[in-house]
This record gives C-alpha cells, structure tokens and sequence, in this order.
C-alpha cells in the first residue's frame, strides 16, 4: 500500500512540476515532466521504429496528499480507454516502485488523480485522490504482478483491467470520482525513493475513444485500426487508422495484401505502401464482413445484400484482383466463411425457414448441403487446412462456444466449454493453431456486437486434435464486430491482422513499421 515515505516530506511543495520539464510530443502524448520537487531528473523517449516507449523517474512516492514521480502525458476530454504490456527494468532498489496509467486533474503534486499501478513487489492496485490534497486512498486487485494495465474513463466510472499476458482480465472500479472533463492522460513511473531514479517500459500503447452509451449498432460507427499481431510474442502493430468503419482483414496467401469491408465495398490495402484502394466488385456494392479468399488466392468469396435479394445477404465469387460476380447463393441469408483447400466448396451460415444452421454449396454454384441440424445458432464454418474438418461456433449447449466436424458433417463434437462466448475459430496455415474472438458472458450468446471488450485467444493443435487447456490470451481489443470475423492468418502462420476500434483523438495515432 506504499505507507513507507520520508519523514521531511510531510511539508508538502505545491510546485505544479519540474521547470525542466519537455513539452515536444511523443508518439500520442503531448509531453513529459516530473510532477513534484524531485532530486533527481526523469526523462522519457519514444522509439518510433517500434512504436515503443521507456521512462525514467525519481520521487518519494504517489501516496498520502502528495506526489513525486515522472509522468508522459496528454490533454483528454471525455471517455477513454488506456491500455498497454508495462514492465519495470532491473530488480530495483525499494519494492513499491510503479509503473502504470495515471488521470490528474493539474500537474501539480497534490492533484486529484486516479492511477491502475504494477508495483515491483507484484502488487497491482487502483489508487486515487478524490480532492485537491486529500489523502489517497487504494483499492488492489488480487492478482499480483500483472504486466497488462488498462485504465477506462465512463463519466465519473473508472475501472481497472489487469492481467498477467495470456490471462483474462480482473477488474477493479471506482465508480463516483470526478476529476473535471478536461484531465491529463498518461503513462507513469515512480521510484518510491528520493535518491533513486528507476526505470521502465511500455509497449502496445494504446488510447482508445469508446463509442458513446446509447449508440445505434448497425447505424452508427466509430473508427478502426488495421492491425497486426505476432502471435509468439503478442507485438501488436498498427497499420492504418481511419475513421470510418473497417472490418474483417483477410490476408493474401501471396503476403502482398490485406482485405478488408468498408461502407458495402471491398479494399485491398497494399502491406507494402501501407495504402488502400477500391476493389472492383462491380454491381455488388453492399457487402458485409464475411468475405473470404480461396485457399490458392485466386478467388475472392464475398456476402452481400441488394434489392434483387430482398436486402438479404448471399454469396457471391469474384477474381481476387476483382471484375464482374459470379453469384452463388439464389436465397438469403447466406453469410459466407469458408473455402475448402480443393476449391470445390464453400461453407457459409444460411438462415432458411428461421433457423440457422451451416450449409455447403459447390464454389462452382449449385444444390446446397444442410450441414447442421441442431436447434440454435451455428455460424462461422471454416475448413481446417487438410480439408477433413469444419470448424464452428454454436449455441446448441447455452452459451457460444467452438466445435468441430468432419467434412461431410458427421461427427460435431464440442471444443470448448468456458464461461466465454466464443466466435468464429481460425486455423493457421499449418494447421498447429486456432485463434477465436471471446465476449464476455454479459453478452447475449447469439449476439457478437460492435466496440466492446473482447480477447483473441489462441489454442494449440498437435496433430489434427485442439488441445484440452484453457485458451491462451493473445491480444486485449477494444473492437467485436468485424474484428476478425473470417480467416486472417498470415501465410507463414505467424501473425494475424484484425481491426480494433477507436473513435478519433486529437493527435496523430502513433504507426508503427
């Protein structure tokens, strides 16, 4: 609880902070200072290359009615969400060191703030002063040493989410502090000791504006972030921003580009020139995010909806560097997902006489195959890379959840059984690893929606056969629908790309390379 402290502190300086402190941007903050009348000088760099930042700072400590500390910040209005991976460097002199987000009203030592902190001893806590030189008070999480650090504003609500990387979230909130709309927005570090400067770092730096309460999904929208995940490693890597509506990046087997839905057209964004364009796909012009290439990445299979189809989806084909649709589907809805390895088939979500179930159709058009038959909703169906299986999600046992079956559709047997709802599984190339999109059981489990928090979580496959362990977190995303909706595997099975979403911030979002 940081209850250690110098005993000459006890005469507070109200200094806002450090005469030295730099005002030049870095990557999303507006500047860095000490905060408080440190001895000895922090700093802080931003590596643009790798989209990473490292801190440096001193200071008794962030505790009772006052603080010393180093702090990288930026001037935020209204909601937000604060994310990053934090790490301090080296054992450290004293075990209440920290490192982690911060909200103050002023710079000034004695402010009113909230901080999501990582002590060095392992402690994680949500710390906050209610008013100018009030005492801090704690509120600390029952993990210990987590390295993943979120921090969401909602109003006077803050909620802390932490975890150990590959561990879902625990939260922690306050639900009544009121720091003023206008705050300071940043990342910290403290030493807990006057005489020692200590040191730390900060990667997957993300700031995020959560669409507001009472949004109308499927009406309304806010921005997305093209980005791509080292699934070893967990390094995220933003490669556009706009500020429309992006989703569901399938990436080419040629490695030479991603696709994407926008507004009912098709995008190729280029890996190379980190720029994208308009894909021809003719007359159809209202797409949906269920698109998919063919396994050979000559074809592109696309879900669209038009007057001729009553406003119901179905499945189109088009040459994957675009031209005129080949329709394949005669009825709506069809939701298109899969492509065997062969070319023949497709596999695709079809609502008929009021159910869902998931069917298959010859690529080529055709009689289509009922697949499943149980009652609920079966959706998502995706080839495994040696054609003998089918993954899917369903609701037949409650709750969302993954399942597999032969080709033919015998043999559904069920994958996972947690407390998530779990949505659309992606094997990898060579077939060692299923990524899926987990909501959280708040959700209803038919229902993937738009900007909330949701986890990749990946699940090793040795030999045909989905590992019987609790699916690793690969990634902690602001985004749901139209995150990873289709494959998006990169071809060497080792990333992923997938859309998070944020509406505009005031400064340029930090890209990395």
């Amino acid at each position: 609880m940081n209850r250690f402290f110098r005993p000459f502190f006890a005469v507070l300086s109200l200094l806002c902070f450090s005469a030295s402190a730099q005002n030049q941007p870095l990557g999303l903050f507006d500047g860095h200072a000490d905060v408080g009348k440190v001895l000895k000088p922090g700093s802080a760099q931003y590596n643009p290359k790798t989209a990473q930042y490292s801190m440096s700072g001193s200071g008794y400590n962030i505790w009772f009615d006052h603080d010393e500390f180093h702090f990288m910040w930026k001037r935020m209005k209204g909601d937000f969400i604060l994310y990053t991976r934090a790490a301090l460097i080296g054992k450290g002199v004293d075990p209440h060191r920290k490192v982690g987000w911060m909200v103050r009203s002023s710079l000034e030592s004695n402010s009113a703030h909230i901080n999501a902190a990582e002590h060095g001893d392992g402690l994680t806590s949500l710390q906050f002063r209610r008013t100018t030189a009030a005492k801090t008070e704690e509120s600390r999480a029952k993990m210990t040493h987590a390295d993943v650090i979120q921090l969401e504003r909602r109003g006077n609500k803050y909620t802390m989410s932490v975890a150990k990387f590959g561990e879902t979230f625990e939260t922690v909130q306050v639900a009544d502090l009121s720091l003023g709309d206008e705050v300071y927005v940043g990342l910290f570090i403290g030493s807990h000791n006057k005489d020692v400067v200590e040191s730390g770092t900060f990667r997957d730096v993300r700031i995020s504006i959560p669409a507001k309460e009472n949004f109308v999904p499927y009406r309304e929208y806010i921005g997305s972030h093209i980005e791509t995940l080292d699934v070893a490693t967990g390094e995220r890597t933003i490669l556009h921003y706009s500020p429309e509506s992006l989703q569901a990046p399938n990436w080419t087997p040629d490695n030479r580009a991603l696709l994407y839905n926008s507004k009912g057209l098709m995008y190729r964004f280029d890996l190379k020139r980190k720029t994208p364009s308009v894909l021809n796909t003719d007359f159809v012009i209202n797409n949906n995010n269920d698109h998919v290439l063919s396994f050979d990445g000559k074809m592109l299979g696309l879900s669209s909806s038009s007057k001729e189809s009553n406003n119901k989806s179905v499945v189109f084909t088009v040459p994957v560097k675009g031209g005129k649709p080949t329709q394949i589907t005669p009825i709506g809805h069809s939701y298109l997902h899969g492509w065997s390895p062969d070319g023949k088939t497709m596999v695709f979500t079809g609502q008929r006489d009021g159910e869902f179930d998931i069917y298959s159709v010859p690529a080529a058009g055709g009689p289509e195959t009922r697949l499943t038959t149980a009652a609920g909703l079966d959706d998502g169906p995706e080839y495994s890379p040696d054609g003998q299986y089918i993954y899917f999600n369903s609701t037949r046992s409650g709750t969302m959840q993954i399942w597999r079956m032969k080709a033919d559709g015998s043999n559904q047997q069920q994958l996972t059984n947690d407390e998530f709802n779990n949505w659309f599984p992606h094997i990898s190339p060579d077939g060692k690893q299923m990524v899926i999109l987990s909501f959280g059981k708040e959700i209803t489990p038919t229902d993937h929606p738009f900007y909330k928090q949701v986890y990749l979580r990946q699940i090793p496959i040795t030999n045909g056969e989905p590992a019987k362990t609790t699916p690793k977190v690969i990634a902690y995303i602001y985004g749901g629908q139209g995150t990873i909706n289709t494959p998006s595997w990169s071809p060497d099975s080792k990333r992923l790309a997938f859309v998070s979403n944020s509406a505009p911030i005031t400064e340029t979002v930090a890209v990395g390379k």
